[in-house]
């Protein structure tokens, strides 16, 4: 298939195939074409190519019934209350932003240095998200694969934010480094040019991986994680998703840095960030002044997910199914000493939802296919990222010293010794 020439690809046109060819054709919005296809495949599921079904016995109307009735029930759901007190404060890197000058984390006032998009052209759509379209591409003058990611139209202040934390994350360790600025020249779509990584779909690289994969692996990330936050940086949308993996070459990088956040202590941030399966308690019961912290949970979700083999860890339907969920496990003592402890007061018909539940014993998801992988020194760092209470949670460097992690770090200081 030949590429597609860059410049005439922006959101205000869509892609039409030809027999090798990829040929841009007018559209008025990229929005028409989804609804266009979406319609499409809705009404290629008609009556006609289907048989009449047979009555749904109870138990499947009552399955069929529970999203509706959690959907009712979300509607009544008000806001947690918080009793006045002293706010939540980072246990580390809590004043890297107040001692930092102004202009290091005020993006608002970012003047972009754009680049020229006709450098680059267009691949192959590698994937979609809610703030963007990303391809592979190709930087035109030394024939370097790139991935370029187009945005969708959203407010210029995102759109800075994710700029200039991008570039004051430039060169940390195992951070997805920005390569280019450009937009297109009549739309004025803004696009983000990123180094490529070889990345294997998570659902078909997690099942594949070894006890000493995964412990290397998230030991990266919290590489990543650690040098964010002590540049004052939450990255608040840790997930499988979002870490590129080249496996070949044993390279890990941290992607997506749209929902980033610079901390500033006491500051009350939106609690509608994370993706649902990844969202820590404190975006759940509407604690707003979190911090750092919420990523290691994030990162612990994911370790859950990768140890006992269940991806999701954490199946909830929704944001208050996610927190039912969480406390199935975790317990809901525990759940009500951390709302006690923050002086949260949850709706009650979503305490009535969450209802009564004992802790669960990690043991009790290992089973012959996960324990290779769900080791005791694995089960002791995972306990402690899942904690409620977002303060007890290791931060990424302690937990880069846990015991789980001694053979990475015996590797690593062999592969450096043997360097120097």
């Amino acid at each position: 298939m030949e590429r597609g020439v860059w410049r005439r690809c922006t959101l205000g046109c869509s892609w039409e195939m030809g027999q090798s060819v990829m040929r841009p054709k007018p559209s008025p919005l990229l929005l028409q074409s989804i609804s266009s296809s979406a319609a499409a495949s809705s009404s290629s599921f008609s009556a006609e190519s289907h048989p009449p079904l047979s009555p749904p016995s109870s138990h499947q109307l009552q399955h069929r019934l529970q999203p509706i009735q959690s959907e009712t029930l979300a509607q009544k759901i008000g806001k947690a209350i918080r009793r006045p007190g002293a706010p939540s404060r980072a246990r580390v890197y809590a004043d890297v932003n107040v001692i930092r000058p102004k202009d290091y984390w005020d993006y608002e006032t970012l003047t972009v240095q754009w680049g020229d998009q006709d450098d680059y052209e267009v691949v192959r759509k590698v994937g979609r998200g809610k703030y963007s379209e990303v391809f592979e591409g190709i930087h035109i003058t030394d024939n370097e694969k790139c991935v370029i990611k187009i945005l969708k139209p959203v407010k210029k202040k995102k759109i800075k934010r994710e700029i200039k934390i991008l570039q004051n994350l430039c060169g940390g360790p195992n951070i997805i480094k920005l390569l280019d600025i450009v937009r297109d020249h009549q739309s004025k779509t803004p696009s983000l040019i990123f180094e490529y990584v070889n990345n294997t779909d998570f659902k078909v690289l997690y099942p594949t991986l070894s006890d000493n994969d995964i412990r290397y692996y998230i030991y990266e990330l919290l590489k990543a994680l650690d040098y964010c936050h002590s540049q004052g940086i939450m990255h608040r949308d840790v997930k499988p998703h979002n870490v590129m993996i080249d496996h070949e070459k044993r390279k890990l990088r941290l992607i997506d840095w749209g929902l980033a956040e610079f901390y500033h202590p006491g500051e009350e941030y939106n609690v509608r960030v994370a993706s649902r399966y990844f969202k820590g308690p404190e975006l759940l019961v509407d604690l707003q002044d979190y911090d750092y912290s919420l990523d290691l949970w994030s990162l612990g979700c994911m370790f859950a997910g990768m140890i006992f083999r269940k991806e999701p860890f954490f199946y909830g339907h929704d944001n208050y199914d996610q927190l039912v969920k969480i406390a199935k496990v975790l317990g809901t003592d525990e759940l009500n000493a951390y709302l006690n402890k923050y002086r949260i007061e949850l709706d009650p018909q979503l305490a009535a939802l969450v209802g009564r539940h004992s802790r669960k014993p990690w043991t009790r998801f290992i089973n012959p296919e996960n324990q290779h992988l769900a080791s005791p020194a694995a089960i002791n760092l995972l306990d402690k990222l899942l904690r409620y209470d977002h303060q007890e949670r290791p931060t990424a460097k302690e937990a880069m010293a846990h015991p789980y992690f001694h053979p990475v770090r015996n590797a690593e200081s062999s592969r450096t010794g043997a360097a120097s």
